[in-house]
């Protein structure tokens, strides 16, 4: 089906649809991993807006995403496909214009479609326009400001911006301090606080955009908002006040089979990302409150999520690009509309099944041929289970899970992230070994058997 059918069945769809369509808030930062939040009896994180959101909401405890990497996993969200299908396998793609989006079905229904931060969709281009508006119509966004990534921003902006958030350090005089401080910045270690002001850290400019979007929303329409967070991705560069929250918290574990740095070297580098998740916090809080102010909180659906994990230094390994837990396991929470108050799901959820969500809740029809699954009957109590097994992948690697075992092909431990073709599989048993640190393919061959007919 093309995209031009698809979107007038959304929109006739749409007019058919009660006036009371809610609004959407998606909260999405970047590099967020499953456990790393308030509550968590193993980790002194704060996260209070979070955990409350989830008392007025429902907490996912196993939601993973379709591919642990920005381009892919962004991909698989805007399109509501798996990874083999998205059309984007890596960071060297763009999102091809053709492929229609959630977001261009919710706009051609009505929705004021808007966002901010770090989209992510055109990874290989590296221009974004200095308004960052250069592709949002093409996605389907009505209004917007897109930047690129901590590093993105930093490679393509030190002499001339290429996004709207170096250009906006550039007019402060602030870009070379910036350009200066990442280039100490070689690895996870470098935790020292960055020299910009407050205002100018970069998710403090991306909350400041959103609310700027939510105040210049048109009356009388549903409307729709991603917040895309560039942290708590690497490198651990936070502002002087957040450094000043955490630096004497301790009470971390350290990370499972690292050998990279020193104990006290990982409890900084676990300090600054707990300051960054805090941070983020910080900001939900006054989304929520924005929404609040509005009179419009319930009914706004709001979800938080991320596109994939971070490692933080377990199996010795950092960033994401692995199939291990911490990379493709991600926090998801949604409240409002309708939701359930203060339930805890162990349903199998993919990050990918929000954009038929989103479609649902719109009073839209899945398209033909998505992938993505409605969490609307998880969310309002009509069901408690939604996927038998879930997927995920990147490059040459494949995972399979159903909740306790979980199968991984084409990864070979000690050849990198881009995986191994004629690896041997690697199997998991995720309630006695979450850490996994014990392949059980040899014990357990009816396992692996079984679960690589759900890989193929």
């Amino acid at each position: 089906m093309t995209a031009t059918r698809r979107e007038f069945l959304a929109a006739a769809a749409a007019a058919a649809a009660p006036r009371s369509r809610p609004n959407i808030l998606l909260l999405f930062p970047d590099q967020h991993r499953f456990d790393w939040l308030g509550g968590n009896p193993r980790l002194p994180v704060r996260t209070p807006n979070l955990e409350a959101l989830a008392r007025r909401g429902l907490r996912f405890t196993r939601a993973i995403v379709p591919s642990p990497l920005c381009a892919p996993a962004r991909a698989c969200l805007a399109a509501g496909l798996e990874y083999d299908r998205c059309r984007v396998p890596s960071n060297a793609y763009d999102y091809p214009l053709g492929q229609t989006t959630h977001y261009t079905l919710l706009r051609s229904s009505g929705y004021h479609v808007a966002g901010c931060g770090k989209f992510d969709l055109h990874k290989k281009t590296q221009d974004w326009g200095l308004d960052g508006k250069r592709l949002l119509p093409e996605w389907g966004f009505s209004d917007g400001i897109d930047n690129a990534g901590k590093h993105d921003a930093v490679n393509s902006g030190a002499v001339t911006p290429k996004d709207p958030y170096m250009a906006y350090l550039h007019r402060r005089g602030l870009a070379r301090l910036h350009v200066e401080d990442f280039a100490k910045r070689k690895n996870y270690a470098a935790t020292f606080p960055t020299t910009l002001p407050e205002e100018a850290y970069c998710d403090n400019w991306v909350g400041n955009n959103g609310l700027a979007l939510m105040r210049r929303f048109p009356k009388a329409r549903p409307w729709y908002l991603a917040v895309n967070f560039t942290g708590p991705h690497s490198p651990m560069d936070i502002t002087r006040r957040m450094e000043e929250r955490w630096r004497n918290v301790t009470g971390f574990p350290q990370p499972n089979g690292s050998r990279e740095f020193t104990p006290e070297i990982h409890l900084a580098i676990r300090q600054n990302y707990s300051a960054m998740v805090e941070n983020i916090d910080r900001w939900v809080g006054l989304f929520l409150e924005e929404v609040r102010r509005r009179g419009e909180l319930d009914h706004t659906l709001v979800v938080y999520s991320s596109d994939h994990g971070e490692m933080l230094g377990d199996h010795n390994r950092w960033g994401k690009s692995l199939p291990y837990q911490p990379s493709i396991a991600v926090p998801l929470i949604a409240a409002g509309a309708g939701v359930r108050h203060g339930v805890v799901s162990d349903a199998l959820v993919s990050v990918m099944d929000l954009a038929a969500t989103f479609l649902d809740y719109g009073g839209l029809p899945r398209p033909a041929g998505m992938d993505s699954r409605s969490l609307r009957p998880l969310l309002e109590g009509k069901t408690r289970s939604h996927r038998e097994y879930l997927r995920s992948g990147l490059g040459d690697w494949r995972v399979v899970l159903d909740g306790r075992y979980k199968l991984v092909r084409g990864f070979d431990p000690e050849r990198g992230k881009k995986g191994a073709a004629d690896a041997p599989p690697l199997l998991f048993d995720l309630e006695s070994d979450p850490l996994e640190n014990t392949d059980l393919s040899a014990q357990a061959p009816e396992e692996v058997a079984r679960l690589s007919k759900l890989l193929r």
